[in-house]
């Protein structure tokens, strides 16, 4: 049962997505796909997957237990955070913080997570910034003036 309720909540989100990308609205030099593309994909693949799950229900879901479930709602807040604090702390320390904190999740060793949360902050920076182009700040705007 819970996975149709889940599937039903599914496809309201996906209906009110779809909705929303409908609404916007091209600019006069866009490029040939524009921006409503992306976000009807992701409704569409989200919509699909709510018939399913309503449509092929499993037949007894196993719920994680509670350690489980707070490691989820830590990495909830933790990602929280992280958009919160993306912007006006840049980059590359906000990113470090976050991705050291999962992996501590993931395997609690407290070097191997702070090497992989600086490790994985510089190696996307440079790549958003200088593979993709992407105007990232490494560091808070204020040190730029």
């Amino acid at each position: 049962m819970s996975d149709r309720i889940f599937g039903l909540i599914l496809t309201a989100l996906a209906l009110a997505l779809f909705a929303s990308a409908t609404q916007l609205e091209s600019p006069f030099f866009a490029d040939p796909v524009g921006p409503k593309t992306f976000p009807i994909l992701i409704a569409g693949a989200a919509l699909l997957s709510a018939l399913v799950m309503i449509s092929i229900p499993d037949q007894e879901p196993s719920w994680p237990n509670f350690i489980t479930l707070k490691k989820l709602g830590l990495a909830l807040l933790v990602l929280v955070f992280y958009a919160l604090t993306l912007k006006p702390l840049g980059f590359l320390l906000p990113t470090a913080i976050a991705s050291a904190i999962l992996s501590y999740q993931i395997s609690p060793k407290l070097i191997g997570s702070v090497a992989t949360g600086v490790g994985l902050s510089a190696g996307l920076f440079f790549i958003f910034k200088f593979g993709l182009g992407l105007s990232l700040f490494p560091f808070p705007r204020v040190l730029f003036g």
